[in-house]
Formats: C-alpha cells, sequence, structure tokens
C-alpha cells in the first residue's frame, strides 16, 4: 500500500468507526434482550405527516451527506498529492494544485448543498405548521364529524396527499392548505389580506391560481375513489385553507377560500344535512383505513 493513502485512511477511520461500532452494538443490545415494540403500531396521520416525514428523514440524511461531501474532497486531495509524490518531483506542483481545486470546488459544493438543504428544511416547516394549524381548528367541530388528515394516494400519475378531508352530516370536504410567507405590498394593497375574486388570487404583491386547481383535482379525485369504493354518488366539495391571511371573499367560486378559523363555520354551513350517520361511518371507515400506516 502505498504510505501518501495511510492519513487518508486513517481520517476515514476517525469518522466512520463510531457509526458503526454504535450499529453493531445496538444489534447486539436488541438481539440479547428479544426487544421489540409492544404492539405493532399502525396510528392515524396528524396534520402535515408528509412534512413531518421530509423533516426527519433530511434531518437524518443532513450529517451523512454533510461528511461525505467534506471528507471526498480531503480524500481527492490526498490520492492526487500521492501519485503526484510518486511519480515524482515535475508532478509535485501539478499535484497540489489539484488537491487544492478538489478542496475548493468541494467547500463550494458544500456550501450549496447545505444552503439548499435548510432552505427546503424551512419550506418544509412553515407547511408543516400551516397544516397543524388547520387540523387545531378542525378539531373543534361537533363529534359526528371525522377528520382525516393527510390523506396517502400513491395511484396513477405518481403520489400526492390530500391535506385535510372531513366528513359529517353536511357532506365532504377535501381541504387544500397552502401557507405563504408575508412581504411587500403593492401600493393600496394590505400585506395582510388575500382576495378572492371566483377565479384567481389578489394577493399584496400580485396575482395567481396558487392551489385553486390543486383542490379541485383533489376534490375530484376523492369524489371518484369514494364512489368506487362505497357506491355513493357525492361530490367532495374543494377548500383553499390559507393559514395566517385575512380571506375575502368578492365572488363565489368554485373553491371556497377560507382562513383556517372559518373553517367550522364552512363546513357546518345552515346545517343542511346531505349524509345520514351510516354514510358517515362507511365513508370514515374508507378513509381510516387508508390513513393508518404510522409506524414510527
Amino acid at each position: 500500500m502505498d504510505k501518501s493513502l495511510i492519513p487518508a485512511l486513517v481520517f476515514l477511520a476517525y469518522f466512520f468507526i463510531p457509526f458503526g461500532v454504535a450499529i453493531l452494538l445496538l444489534r447486539l443490545q436488541m438481539k440479547r434482550g428479544g426487544e421489540r415494540p409492544p404492539v405493532d403500531f399502525a396510528l392515524l396521520r396528524g396534520p402535515g405527516e408528509s412534512l413531518r416525514r421530509k423533516i426527519v428523514d433530511g434531518d437524518e440524511s443532513l450529517f451523512q451527506r454533510a461528511l461525505l461531501l467534506f471528507v471526498a474532497p480531503w480524500v481527492v486531495g490526498c490520492v492526487a498529492l500521492g501519485v503526484g509524490l510518486k511519480l515524482g518531483k515535475d508532478y509535485v506542483l501539478f499535484a497540489l494544485v489539484a488537491g487544492a481545486v478538489a478542496l475548493v470546488v468541494g467547500l463550494i459544493l458544500n456550501c450549496w448543498w447545505v444552503y439548499r438543504h435548510f432552505q427546503q428544511r424551512r419550506n418544509y416547516l412553515l407547511g408543516y405548521l400551516g397544516e397543524r394549524a388547520v387540523g387545531e381548528w378542525l378539531a373543534t367541530l361537533p363529534r359526528e364529524y371525522r377528520v382525516f388528515h393527510d390523506v396517502p394516494v400513491d395511484e396513477g400519475k405518481g403520489a400526492f396527499n390530500l391535506d385535510h378531508v372531513v366528513v359529517g352530516p353536511t357532506g365532504l370536504f377535501a381541504i387544500e392548505t397552502k401557507t405563504r410567507r408575508k412581504g411587500r405590498a403593492r401600493e393600496g394593497f394590505a400585506d395582510h389580506k388575500v382576495f378572492y375574486d371566483g377565479r384567481q388570487l389578489i394577493w399584496p404583491w400580485a396575482e395567481d391560481t396558487y392551489g385553486l386547481q390543486q383542490a379541485t383535482n383533489e376534490a375530484e379525485w376523492l369524489t371518484k375513489w369514494l364512489r368506487q369504493m362505497t357506491g355513493l354518488d357525492l361530490a367532495a366539495r374543494p377548500v383553499l385553507a390559507l393559514p395566517g391571511w385575512w380571506v375575502e371573499t368578492r365572488t363565489p367560486g368554485p373553491v371556497a377560500v377560507q382562513n383556517p378559523k372559518n373553517l367550522p363555520a364552512h363546513i357546518l354551513g345552515k346545517g343542511l344535512r346531505v349524509l345520514d350517520p351510516q354514510q358517515v361511518d362507511l365513508i370514515a371507515r374508507q378513509l381510516d383505513s387508508r390513513c393508518r400506516d404510522v409506524k414510527d
């Protein structure tokens, strides 16, 4: 073995041996003690479960990925220097330059990746807190209403989830939550208000249809799925929840746009009952079986 590679190998061992030893000890402890969970957990999803999992997965992989991006340039630099020394003095300068370039490029990539990671985590956390806020208001509904969060869908074109589904005497509701940060407002606009004209959302900075089509598509999927599963001809009503925003509807549209605190009143409506308790229970059992997959 080339002796010039020994420092690099020692450097790697110093970082990775503790992980290997810890994993081995944990496995031995579990095997000797016969340890296992007291029950096979299969809990209902809470608000923002998909985002919670993304945050946890990102946090768990952060150290390993950052370590890899940190170690790789040093290994490349040491190898380049070792090869240069082995080939002769004429290649030493080239090896030093190659090693320096590897370190600089590695540093830039590491900074960029860490920045992207925390930027993404910040967005996930904002979305998670928004869904939690909506979930708290939905929890104030009467007992005859059943609320399901983060309903998973993995069919057809790809995986997605319905942020919240509510079923009760007044019908079936598919609620999409969009949590947007506030910023500078245009002249004449308040920075905490958003208007809905039946076609688009009028934000303090611009107009767009952010979340409206998604809410419609998810309600249509829910309608078709429950019709297949239960035989009930019931249309899910799309709702877009905007946590932290004062929402004013100028013209009603196909999607109801609400601040979370107004959701219970919107769902209760005028109290017109379209589902009996047996139908509510039938729909709730289908949603329950789809959402009961939390094991960690």
